[in-house]
């Protein structure tokens, strides 16, 4: 599934309700870091097309979701961490979801599956769609993908490169210590097993595999091992 990222960032072969959503959701994200900003959402939607099928999922429901999981990334961001961007996305995609006017069981599910898909969430996805969104959302967090985005994020926050002198669980998230390394011992390195269907689990062992790899080897080159 193709995606333009054109300015009107329409997409092409979809009807205009999915348009819409997708022209406001990208309004909505112009403030985020560039770890969680359009092209993160573009990369998650294309793995919603790629599950979605496989798994029976109503794609309506899934492409509103999938365009609106991370508007409230934003929020969460500018607070250090303390608002859960889940749960504050739904919030903030509510009137758009209202507008949209969908059957109100659709409705719901797109809400649930917005505010469901974090991974430290304490809300658990239910339906399909939502156990589709939350694959795809941690399936861009591990793999090549998720390894740049990683030192993007730490970088956003003005993190280290690795910081072998403090144990990971004294570490602090959006600080200097929240670097690529640490978010994979403290997530990344859980996300496989955490993953909800079996589509995604395919999907996911070829991605974790390489991120092990890719760490297994950054520590041994940090330490002037190769």
């Amino acid at each position: 599934m193709n995606i333009t990222e054109s300015a009107d960032a329409t997409i092409p072969g979809h009807n205009g309700r999915i348009r819409d959503v997708c022209r406001e959701a990208r309004k909505m994200l112009e403030g985020a870091r560039g770890s969680h900003a359009w092209d993160h959402t573009l990369r998650v939607y294309r793995l919603c097309e790629r599950i979605g099928p496989l798994e029976n999922a109503d794609m309506e429901v899934l492409r509103i979701a999938a365009l609106l999981h991370d508007v409230g990334r934003g929020e969460q961001d500018a607070s250090g961490g303390r608002v859960c961007h889940a749960e504050q996305g739904a919030v903030l995609a509510e009137p758009l979801v209202k507008s949209l006017s969908l059957a109100p069981k659709k409705e719901e599910n797109v809400l649930h599956c917005i505010r469901s898909h974090r991974f430290r969430s304490a809300h658990r996805p239910e339906s399909i769609e939502a156990k589709v969104l939350f694959d795809a959302d941690k399936l861009d967090a591990i793999g090549a993908v998720g390894i740049a985005r990683a030192y993007l994020f730490a970088g956003e926050v003005g993190a280290r490169l690795h910081n072998p002198g403090n144990r990971i669980e004294n570490t602090r998230s959006y600080s200097r210590e929240d670097t690529g390394y640490r978010e994979y011992r403290r997530k990344l390195c859980r996300i496989r097993e955490r993953i909800l269907t079996p589509t995604g689990r395919s999907l996911a062992d070829e991605r974790h595999a390489f991120m092990e790899s890719f760490f297994n080897r950054f520590i041994e080159e940090y330490e002037g091992k190769r």
